[in-house]
């Protein structure tokens, strides 16, 4: 019985009675092309397109949550510093009159109760934020170090160091405003009384002392965040470079200026950033340590509510909020350029 041949480029339904034509025929160059598809393979095509498109789609929902959460309270409160809104306002606000500029004349203007309210907390908030984030990396960074051999207990001290960060904001603080008391606070009893280092039973919370009680709550709150993230820094330094150190007769200053620190840049670039941004725009840990900040501890975000929601100037609230806004862009900008610029020239 002989067998039909068939070539290559011929209809595979001339011969065999069309048997098999409705599954498969052969192309022109012999390759087995399934029905209802070219050579080119159109569904091909469209799983590539599909694999290319999946990422954007899910990116979908978060860009929604960014636009209603972020982006469009961002816009409405820009269009409301433009606006003369006040008290008498606030029931419709759309119809409060145009202002223009006006409200940020008012916030800049140096010589003007608003304005030197506004540039003195703009210093204490430059204060608090530059002691803070230098406290957190210091301890974060002796921490980090000083755990990164393994020893015994090891593993519950960094549990115990991270306690900080993961107690609720809101529970912590509290503690702290009790602490802080000045006749049943245990900051008083243990130094004032025990440690006799004080004079008298000091106010914490008021006058001069509550900068320096922000200052210590913000690096006890920020500070374990600091250590896990120049932890994990410290995992990827190659221990090659230790032994080699060792091996130099390097003592352990050297290798923290040879090794650790160059090693950590890239790290700390970010962390930096990240903490100064948390700090700066910190409201809670101010609201909730003081019922009303005293001037020595009036923070700009505290400042820009009590513009707000206690004389209920929103208009100018707004203005100053954008104030801060286009401050804190001016600096991220201009740290990360000059990052780049380190790198290139490295």
């Amino acid at each position: 019985m002989s067998k039909t041949v068939v070539a290559p480029g011929a209809d595979a339904s001339a011969h065999g009675g069309g048997r098999g034509s409705g599954r498969r025929r052969l192309g022109k160059l012999g390759r087995l092309v399934r029905p209802g598809r070219g050579p080119a393979g159109h569904g091909g095509s469209t799983r590539r397109l599909g694999r290319k498109a999946l990422p954007y789609l899910l990116l979908v929902p978060a860009l929604i949550f960014e636009l209603a959460i972020h982006l469009i309270p961002m816009l409405i409160g820009a269009w409301m510093s433009l606006l003369r809104l006040t008290q008498f306002f606030i029931r419709n606000w759309t119809e409060a009159p145009f202002a223009g500029l006006a409200n940020y004349r008012v916030a800049v203007d140096l010589n003007g109760p608003v304005g030197a309210d506004l540039l003195h907390s703009f210093f204490i908030t430059v204060a608090v934020t530059s002691l803070s984030l230098t406290g957190c990396w210091l301890l974060g960074l002796t921490a980090a170090v000083l755990l990164q051999k393994p020893f015994r207990g090891r593993a519950g001290l960094r549990t115990l160091f991270l306690v900080p960060y993961a107690l609720p904001l809101f529970t912590a603080v509290i503690t702290w405003r009790f602490m802080f008391q000045r006749d049943t606070g245990i900051v008083n009893a243990v130094l004032a009384d025990q440690l006799h280092l004080l004079q008298g039973h000091p106010f914490w919370l008021l006058g001069g002392n509550s900068f320096t009680a922000l200052v210590i709550v913000e690096i006890w709150r920020q500070w374990p965040f600091a250590f896990l993230i120049l932890t994990a820094g410290l995992q990827s330094i190659p221990a090659d470079l230790y032994e080699a150190a060792d091996i130099d007769g390097a003592g352990f200053m050297k290798r923290l200026r040879t090794i650790t620190l160059p090693m950590l840049r890239p790290v700390n670039s970010v962390l930096l950033l990240v903490l100064f941004l948390w700090i700066f725009n910190d409201f809670n840990t101010a609201y909730i340590l003081f019922d009303r900040p005293p001037e020595e501890a009036d923070v700009i975000s505290i400042h820009i509510y009590n513009a707000s929601f206690i004389t209920w100037n929103f208009g100018q609230g707004a203005a100053m909020s954008v104030l801060l806004l286009g401050f804190l862009l001016i600096v991220t900008v201009g740290y990360l350029v000059a990052g780049r610029r380190r790198l290139r020239h490295a």
